[in-house]
């Protein structure tokens, strides 16, 4: 491929003359933006693309947009790379058609090793390579945008965070909602005691799968130009299946790559109240289910997580709900009715001493009805509000765009892997009770179920090293 160079800062080209002033030779450089470290917001980021699959090509409009280089592709698939190039030359005009140029590549390692220019990688493959991705990026030097959720285990989600933790590369989840006034809004009246204590949330999605399958030995015919033990990686190297290739909600089924509607929405849905309410590490979780636990995801399922008082906020109870029955209790969703005319199809509300709040399944959309008010007014006009200062950061263009001008020095992006880890941690914790088939007391610190030795293997899957 042949590189664009960067342009090498006016402050840097000053300090050379000054040094070739004093007698000091001094040759022409050209270098990567990260080595430079020239991250001006009016600089052009170079980035690889890990992964090219449908939501690689949704989040890559904000990139071009954003007046962005990619400069590098990478996927298992072939034909996948070749239809996100050609959407791109049909949809993104000059700069869609500038991906045909871009270097490609079927290993990410490769890339991270020879692509020197990459200043940033988006990792928007499956679940399984979220952090053995995520985690290369920024052990080369890489900042990195990672889709949700951010892990596929709980011992994945505290090894990315410790990385984040001592990294000064910039990484942001796509967990969108969170890049949105009313999501913000949401959290700083929750803070402020708007609604007064909170000790249950809810959160849904009447979204469902068939009933808990075991994986099918039957291999289909592979397609030309896959590689289907790459696209395993550290997960188990199963017969290939067409509907493995259906997109998150498809392999996302299969505990072997992912974690379900849980994992899909719940990363989502989660991400409000663990940040509005401070949640930390839940202390017990408990997972109903409709039928026997097999290979895949069941076909509905409640997961409850308690915690403990931290702060000045009381213990509270969250749960998800999936399903195609899904949603908040009856008399919960009552008091939603008459703004919506009946309970919405996903959402997280909380219930408060004073009154409920109720967004989407992304924490968008904000609503509050206090108590003996009849019908739910936005967070954003709210009279309860009108004196509750602001405390965060303003909602940004968009949720990519954060990253982008965080890359470049701008303001901290405002969920990092860090934080999202947390909540990674949440999920996955529940996704071991799921799967151990009983109640656990959970031990952040030691990463242990209590009392249950048996759990050990699911907080800690094992992986197969061959691809990482």
């Amino acid at each position: 491929m042949k590189k664009n160079p960067n342009i090498i800062s006016r402050r840097f080209f000053i300090k050379k003359l000054s040094l070739a002033s004093a007698g000091v030779c001094v040759l022409p450089q050209i270098l990567p933006n990260h080595v430079v470290g020239a991250t001006s917001a009016n600089s052009k980021l170079n980035i690889g693309l890990l992964a090219c699959g449908g939501r690689t090509r949704q989040l890559l409009p904000s990139i071009l947009g954003a007046g962005e280089n990619v400069v590098a592709l990478c996927d298992v698939s072939s034909s996948r790379i070749n239809q996100l190039k050609k959407e791109a030359a049909a949809k993104q005009g000059a700069a869609g058609a500038a991906l045909g140029k871009a270097t490609i590549y079927e290993d990410y390692r490769e890339l991270l090793t020879k692509e020197k220019s990459v200043d940033a990688v988006v990792v928007a493959s499956g679940q399984r390579w979220h952090v053995p991705m995520s985690k290369a990026g920024l052990q080369a030097g890489k900042h990195v945008f990672c889709e949700k959720p951010v892990a596929h285990s709980v011992a994945e989600a505290r090894e990315i965070r410790e990385i984040a933790r001592k990294s000064k590369l910039v990484t942001q989840v796509g967990t969108q909602g969170g890049s949105t006034a009313t999501f913000r809004r949401s959290m700083e009246l929750i803070q402020a005691g708007v609604l007064g204590d909170i000790r249950e949330v809810h959160c849904w999605i009447n979204r469902s799968f068939p009933t808990s399958a075991p994986i099918d030995m039957n291999a289909d015919p592979l397609p030309e130009g896959l590689n289907w033990d790459f696209w395993c990686g550290p997960s188990p190297l199963l017969p290939f299946k067409n509907y493995y290739l259906g997109g998150c909600l498809a392999w996302g089924r299969w505990l072997a790559f992912g974690d379900g509607h849980l994992a899909d929405m719940g990363a989502h849905a989660i991400n409000l109240p663990w940040r509005a309410l401070k949640l930390g590490a839940p202390s017990h979780i408990v997972v109903t289910i409709p039928e026997p636990l097999k290979d895949s995801y069941p076909s509905a399922s409640t997961f409850r997580w308690d915690f403990a008082a931290r702060g000045n906020f009381v213990p509270a109870t969250v749960y998800w709900h999936d399903g195609k029955k899904a949603g908040p209790p009856e008399e919960m969703g009552n008091e939603l009715v008459s703004t919506y005319g009946k309970v919405p199809t996903n959402g997280v509300l909380f219930a408060g001493a004073k009154g409920i709040l109720c967004s989407d399944a992304w924490g968008v959309g904000g609503v509050i009805k206090l108590k003996g008010e009849d019908k739910c007014r936005g967070v954003l006009d709210h009279e309860a509000g009108k004196s509750v200062p602001t405390s965060l950061p303003k909602a940004p263009k968009n949720h990519m765009q954060e990253w982008l001008d965080a890359c470049k020095g701008g303001a901290p992006t405002f969920q990092g892997f860090a934080e999202s880890a947390d909540i990674a941690e949440v999920a996955m914790v529940g996704i071991v009770a799921l799967r151990h088939g009983k109640p656990i007391d959970w031990d952040t610190k030691t990463l242990k179920a209590i009392g249950e030795p048996g759990a050990d293997p699911l907080i800690h899957l094992p992986q197969r090293t061959k691809w990482l």
